[in-house]
């Protein structure tokens, strides 16, 4: 195997752990949220908003990052990235109210992790070609082991040394792996001139793109309402497993995350490698592989908002990390299948936007419904989304995913 060969190796492993730090310092809010709103006393839809503007701030700023990351040094963007956020991160522990939230966690935190994303996805993709659903879903892992990591230490933490600590323990954990990168990161070869051989990418070029190939914009409404779900989830099932069973801090964390993200890193790497080698016959199967993860998901996530006994909701959290990782496994891959090489920092970092909008009115709306309604009714509600985004996948594959894949190429 040849230096470049193992590189591309080692820039999996860098881009990993950078990924598992983005994951937990996303993490830690929710996970510590019972004790923020007690000791800052705020109220339900107070946090929302808190949870809502995080999401905004991302995804208004994504099509920025993905602008730059078509036009300059991926590496030295994903560094400036995780070391702006991880600041931001440890800032969110001085805060003293709504106002000071928002700023440190909403708007600052949120910013600084949304130039990371377009970044680091194409700057693997290109160094992953052949390899491509592999690497993403092995990367993809670092998300699931930084959720449950962080569910259990931001709950063992807050709850021994006050929820400021978790967030300056995090955010330490960021500028550590920053300074690293900037070590040991480099961008590939033919990825150096781009800023003076090809023309910049604006998004309204790039969202022209997404609605010119139908396969893209079904994708991109898909990944909208997995956002939707996946957000309104992590928002709320620690204290929803925290007042309903009368779990500790620290349990409410770890068992939250802990089985939805262990049988999803099982499902991705089953997945990522069911995907690259049926695709090679079949590339639409990426698609089908998708619609199945949704649908099969909808009974899991309905078992876990309304079952009385602790047991079958942890059956629930697994069965539902385990279908959504099918989804998770192909998303880059079918949108790279469909969009030319040159305008897919672009068109990723508009998925992102979309997606991010969408689900930013997630926490809000469930914190609005938890009062009244409850989190078991806002869970089915969530449930329902999916079934629809299975449909939209299903007739991508159907009717528009050969000619955008010939297109593609």
């Amino acid at each position: 195997m040849g230096n470049q060969q193992r590189y591309k190796w080692e820039v999996l492993a860098l881009l990993w752990v950078a990924f598992f730090i983005n994951q937990a310092d996303r993490q830690v809010f929710n996970v510590v949220l019972p004790l923020i709103r007690e000791d800052l006393g705020l109220s339900d839809v107070e946090i929302g908003i808190i949870a809502t503007g995080f999401n905004l701030a991302f995804a208004l700023l994504v099509p920025i990052s993905g602008y730059v990351a078509d036009r300059y040094s991926r590496r030295w963007i994903i560094v400036g990235s995780i070391l702006f956020w991880s600041i931001a991160t440890m800032l969110t522990g001085f805060s003293q109210g709504l106002l000071s939230l928002l700023l440190f966690r909403s708007i600052a935190t949120g910013g600084g992790e949304a130039f990371f994303g377009p970044a680091n996805y194409t700057l693997l993709a290109a160094y992953h070609r052949s390899t491509r659903a592999t690497a993403m879903s092995i990367h993809q892992t670092s998300l699931y082991v930084g959720i449950i990591a962080c569910g259990y230490l931001a709950g063992y933490t807050g709850e021994r040394w006050g929820w400021k600590n978790a967030f300056y323990l995090f955010g330490a954990i960021g500028i550590l792996h920053g300074l690293i990168l900037a070590w040991r990161l480099k961008d590939p070869p033919k990825a150096q001139p781009i800023a003076s051989k090809e023309p910049a990418i604006g998004f309204w070029e790039a969202l022209r793109i997404l609605f010119k190939i139908p396969t893209a914009l079904l994708l991109t409404l898909s990944f909208s309402g997995l956002i939707f779900v996946l957000t309104g989830y992590l928002t709320w099932t620690p204290t929803y497993l925290y007042e309903k069973f009368g779990m500790t801090l620290t349990q409410a964390g770890f068992h939250s995350m802990f089985y939805t993200h262990l049988f999803a890193l099982v499902g991705i790497l089953l997945a990522g490698k069911w995907s690259d080698r049926a695709a090679r016959r079949t590339p639409s199967i990426r698609l089908r592989m998708q619609a199945w993860g949704l649908w099969g998901a909808i009974p899991f996530l309905l078992l876990m908002a309304f079952a009385d006994n602790l047991l079958w909701v942890y059956v629930g959290l697994a069965g539902f990390g385990f279908t959504r990782a099918f989804f998770d496994a192909n998303t880059y891959s079918v949108l790279y299948d469909v969009i030319p090489a040159r305008y897919q920092s672009s068109a990723s970092a508009v998925m992102m936007m979309v997606g991010f909008v969408v689900g930013s009115t997630s926490p809000l709306l469930l914190g609005y419904l938890k009062s009244g309604l409850g989190l078991s009714f806002g869970f089915a509600l969530l449930a329902g989304v999916w079934g629809i985004c299975g449909l939209l996948l299903t007739w991508a594959r159907v009717h528009f995913f050969n000619k955008d894949y010939a297109f593609g190429r």
